[in-house]
């Protein structure tokens, strides 16, 4: 499966998707894939506010923990409780059933310093 193209991707593997006033966020299909059987999602709630290269939370796997990071700052207004109820969603469907919060924003400038899905698979393989 080929990274997607409508959205861009941050060195530490997470997926940023611009639309309107909300950024969606999730972790990458090759992150998902590195970290293995991921068991556990954990966010901040809804209404916290989180800064620019924030933590909004943490996935949990059989092999590691790894903190979500945020590049953009914003509001949580929406965290995908499907992945807090199961997990495996994130390895299965990363880039879909699979996202983890949504936040409300007001400068989406940052994206424009994150990478494409292009480049994101020359660095990491994604196919």
């Amino acid at each position: 499966m080929a990274t997607p193209t409508d959205r861009q991707y941050s060195e530490s593997h997470e997926w940023f998707l611009h639309q309107e006033d909300t950024v969606t966020i999730g972790i990458t299909k090759h992150a998902a894939d590195e970290l293995t059987d991921i068991t556990y999602v954990e966010m901040l709630p809804v209404g916290t506010d989180i800064a620019q290269g924030g933590s909004i939370g943490e996935v949990e796997s059989v092999k590691t923990t790894a903190d979500v990071i945020s590049m953009v700052a914003g509001s949580i207004s929406e965290v995908n409780d499907n992945v807090t109820n199961d997990p495996s969603l994130v390895n299965s469907d990363s880039y879909g059933e699979g996202w983890l919060v949504k936040l409300k924003v007001s400068d989406v400038s940052a994206l424009g310093e994150l990478m494409d899905g292009a480049t994101y698979d020359r660095l990491h393989g994604d196919s």
